[in-house]
């Protein structure tokens, strides 16, 4: 362990994986059934959820992805941006993947699998929408369970919290203009304004709120108090996931039931850019001689996605029934499990990272 990491590893912040980040992937299944289940059953009640909207913005929705997305970013210190400094090669990497090779990676798994393999399998009024899901998810760099992977594999957490603050900073004026060229590339058009209603509502305000909900716990109680709330805000974050996933999955209960290896297909593209931007992120910082305890969370945050907002933003854009819906959440189900293998490999191949590499 490099002198960097075994300074910083004693220090690490945040707790491992509780039951419900464990289980992820079981959970989705749940909503899955639940959803599909409710819906059937239940029509009138989620048709009647399902048009309450104001602009196209459906309110129950916003209300519970905003539960969701706030308690989140509660965590996000924006001070930690003045450590930009210390750590600047493993930010430089990530911010290279997330935002210079992610998107753009996944746009061209999307329409190599979309379009090619996988089209004759998919309905072809969905292909566009399922593109434009994968293409939302790719766009935005995981903001929460990055710390859960980065205390994993023993992670620099002053470089987590750094590379967070700053991906939240650069997703409030990159993530419409990525989004809105990379759907108008794959020919699928958009409302401009609807999209950036979308970041208004699911960035902006969410990031502002919870920085001044913050500021304000931490003035009059200081950080037993930010502690305390974090504690209380969690299981209305994961009531709110769940809960925005029965809705989703009662409308698209109908073409899960007709064709359920559509998630299976959806799957694919995504796993192999996962694989894909966070072996380049490692190999990267190993290139640039970076400490191992950075290279690992590098990796992760160059790979993982902010589903939530990925949900959000094509509910938005596309619809409860939307394939672009859909695929977003096919993120969601995969990410525990896909993510825990990355680290696991992080993990192994930390002697063959830390040893000298031969010049030529």
């Amino acid at each position: 362990m490099s002198v960097q990491c075994e300074a910083t590893a004693k220090k690490a912040a945040g707790s491992l994986m509780g039951v419900f980040e464990r289980y992820l992937t079981l959970w989705v299944f749940l909503c899955i059934i639940t959803g599909i289940g409710l819906g059937h059953f239940f029509t009138a009640p989620f048709h009647f959820i399902g048009g309450m909207e104001v602009a196209k913005v459906n309110l129950p929705v916003a209300l519970l992805i905003w539960l969701m997305i706030i308690p989140m970013l509660l965590k996000i210190d924006f001070t930690a941006l003045s450590h930009v400094k210390e750590h600047w090669k493993g930010i430089g990497v990530t911010l290279f993947i997330n935002w210079a090779v992610k998107p753009f990676s996944m746009a061209l798994l999307a329409w190599i699998f979309i379009r090619g393999v996988f089209a004759d399998s998919l309905p072809a009024d969905q292909l566009d929408s399922y593109i434009a899901g994968l293409i939302i998810l790719a766009a935005a760099p995981c903001t929460a369970m990055v710390f859960v992977w980065s205390h994993l594999t023993e992670g620099e957490p002053h470089f987590t919290l750094t590379q967070v603050a700053l991906n939240d900073t650069i997703m409030v004026f990159a993530f419409a203009p990525i989004v809105g060229l990379l759907l108008g590339l794959a020919s699928i058009t958009v409302p401009w304004s609807t999209l950036l209603l979308s970041v208004l509502l699911y960035i902006v305000i969410p990031v502002l709120f919870a920085q001044w909900w913050r500021r304000s716990v931490l003035r009059r109680g200081g950080q037993a108090a930010l502690d305390a709330l974090l504690k209380r805000m969690h299981p209305v974050s994961l009531v709110a996931l769940l809960a925005t996933l029965v809705l989703l999955f009662d409308f698209q209960g109908e073409q899960i039931l007709a064709q359920p290896l559509i998630i299976a297909m959806l799957a694919v593209p995504i796993l192999i850019q996962v694989y894909f931007n966070s072996g380049l992120a490692y190999l990267l910082n190993r290139q640039f001689k970076v400490a191992h305890c950075v290279a690992g969370p590098s990796a992760l945050i160059g790979a993982s996605n902010f589903f939530e907002l990925a949900v959000a933003a094509a509910i938005a854009l596309f619809g409860f029934n939307s394939g672009a819906a859909l695929a977003t959440v096919v993120g969601v189900l995969i990410e525990v499990p896909v993510m825990l293998s990355v680290v696991n490999i992080v993990n192994a191949s930390k002697e063959w990272y830390e040893r000298p590499q031969r010049v030529e």
